[in-house]
């Protein structure tokens, strides 16, 4: 069975929609970044099908630096979910909505 670009393009945008929706009707801070990691996963496969289809490595090099960037996200990311637990005890959205402490 061939997969075609079409599918891959497909499986890429269920996988954005729900990391998508995750961001809009999830209020825990941990769901919210766990839909973005989602929605960058999604632009991954996404990249690298339009890659594979058009037999260049452009996809793929983006891919690498997306993931790399992510990385670096997560790590940053959490970091300040850990800190606002630490501070306010909880991680919900609508008790985070102050900048000050």
């Amino acid at each position: 069975m061939i997969v075609s670009v079409s599918q891959y393009i497909v499986v890429a945008g269920l996988l954005f929609a729900i990391g998508f929706f995750g961001i809009l009707f999830r209020r825990n801070t941990l769901i919210i970044f766990m839909s973005l990691e989602l929605m960058l996963n999604a632009i991954n496969i996404a990249l690298v099908a339009f890659s594979r289809y058009n037999n260049v490595m452009d996809g793929n090099l983006f891919v690498f630096f997306i993931i790399t960037v992510a990385a670096a996200e997560v790590a940053v990311g959490l970091a300040i979910i850990v800190a606002l637990y630490r501070k306010r005890k909880t991680v919900m959205v609508e008790k985070l909505n102050a900048l000050k402490y």
